[in-house]
């Protein structure tokens, strides 16, 4: 295969070039613009045929040695007088089936005489036209590329061109997504391996410590948490002494408000998720707080409107505790009422639940806040048998508010109080008061640290523990 580099002001020329010196067989290999124009490379795989005639002398084309041929250009082919281009090469070739006009206009570039028989040089240029493998078209359309590449144009390929192009980022952006998400994979088996090795590492160094994790874990205390407390358990303690330790230390660290609403002045409201007992929990306080300063002193005001009777249900506690209860719609009749009542001692509100995704609940919490009422402490009502996450999503959904306290209910119904001790530890949520039944006012009762604890351990040990949970073979068919 011959293959050889070729350079011209324009693609016309450079092709003229190629077409010269290896034929119309020619293959471009590649093109591309130089400084001077543009450089081809083309290929032929087999020597050019011998010429049939002694070109003409001409002036750009002279011989590089004596006695050696000089290679003859396209011009020379078909003589000095024929056609230079390659559409007019083409409209000569078929001057001879083409309608008389055709035929008048190719017989003035070529002879005088239209009637002469074709001359051999005419039928030769026939010849190699028949066989091109450029056209006018594709010469065109490269000269297009290179002149929309020096104005700085978008180049136009096409369509089967354009398609592969556009085909290829994507298909890139594909495998480095799938090259991505192969990392991630084993980013997390390596983190899962490691941890699995400090894991092993620490329970043959610290296995007390490990074994009383394990324990704090179960006991439904997050690990972060646990981890925390074990860090200042000392490591001379043995099992028995570094469990109650822990135990005294989470005590300190839950914060408790003691009697803060029923010794107190003023309004409050109860707010929190759906079915966690509030309108229970604000009958149980007005109750205890009619038995301690008269049924006068308080009132109970309810905003909830969308839970059916749910103001009939806390109106037929009123009538039992002898206390004045009312219903606001919007937070215009909240602010009325809170200014009617405010020669009472205590204003319970109790409000509406909703999940701490719907967004309702939003707009019920900034009608504390409208700047119309007077300032209205607010306290969270969670149920205890709540699960971790549920509660971390509950908290988070009072982060514009100001809590402040919490109240947990249905203790009777856990199997475990780590969570929601754990939740007011890492939150730093007070907790005020307990509650354990349905009956008002007696199942209530004010938070206490180490009484919590000591109920967490003790249905960790009921509960939680191997040798006294039942565990109940699978059965298979």
């Amino acid at each position: 295969m011959k293959i050889r580099r070729f350079f011209g002001k324009d693609m016309r020329e450079a092709l003229s070039q190629v077409k010269a010196e290896l034929g119309s067989d020619a293959v471009i290999m590649s093109n591309r613009k130089v400084a001077d124009g543009i450089e081809l490379v083309a290929a032929y795989d087999k020597e050019p045929e011998a010429k049939l005639f002694t070109p003409k002398t001409s002036p750009k084309a002279t011989p590089k040695a004596s006695g050696q041929k000089a290679v003859p250009s396209l011009s020379e082919i078909i003589g000095d007088d024929g056609p230079d281009s390659l559409k007019a090469l083409l409209e000569k070739q078929h001057g001879g089936s083409a309608p008389s006009s055709s035929n008048a206009s190719a017989s003035q570039s070529h002879s005088a005489n239209h009637n002469q028989p074709m001359s051999a040089n005419a039928r030769h240029a026939n010849e190699i036209a028949s066989h091109l493998d450029f056209s006018e078209a594709f010469i065109d359309d490269v000269e297009s590329q290179h002149l929309a590449q020096d104005e700085g144009r978008a180049t136009t390929f096409p369509d089967h061109q354009a398609s592969s192009i556009d085909e290829a980022p994507v298909s890139q952006s594909a495998e480095l997504a799938q090259i991505k998400e192969e990392l991630a994979s084993l980013r997390d088996v390596l983190q899962y391996q490691v941890a699995d090795l400090m894991e092993a590492k620490n329970k043959r160094q610290k296995p007390v410590h490990q074994y009383l994790i394990t324990r704090l874990t179960d006991m439904g205390l997050s690990s972060a948490l646990a981890s925390q407390l074990i860090n200042y358990t000392p490591a001379h303690y043995n099992e028995r002494d570094a469990w109650v330790y822990l135990l005294n230390l989470l005590a300190n660290r839950i914060n408790v408000t003691g009697n803060d609403i029923l010794s107190a002045q003023g309004a409050v409201a109860l707010v929190g998720p759906t079915g966690t007992g509030k309108t229970t929990t604000v009958a149980k306080l007005a109750a205890r707080y009619a038995q301690k300063y008269g049924a006068d002193s308080v009132a109970m005001i309810t905003i909830d409107t969308y839970r059916i009777a749910a103001y009939e249900q806390l109106a037929t506690y009123g009538k039992i505790i002898g206390c004045t209860v009312r219903k606001a719609q919007t937070s215009e009749e909240l602010a009325d009422l809170l200014f009617q009542l405010r020669h009472k001692r205590l204003v319970l509100i109790d409000t509406a639940g909703f999940s701490q995704r719907d967004s309702r609940l939003i707009k019920q919490i900034k009608q504390f806040d409208n700047g119309q009422m007077p300032k209205v402490k607010k306290y969270l009502v969670a149920q205890a048998n709540t699960q971790y996450p549920a509660l971390q999503r509950i908290i988070k959904a009072y982060d514009d508010i100001e809590l402040s306290g919490c109240i947990f209910t249905k203790l009777d119904e856990c199997y475990s109080l780590g969570e929601v001790l754990s939740a007011a530890v890492e939150y730093q949520l007070p907790v005020s008061y307990v509650t354990d039944g349905q009956k008002v006012p007696e199942d209530i009762k004010i938070a206490e640290a180490k009484s919590l604890v000591s109920a967490a351990a003790k249905l960790y040990k009921k509960y939680g523990l191997n040798h006294t949970s039942s565990n109940n073979a699978i059965k298979t068919a």
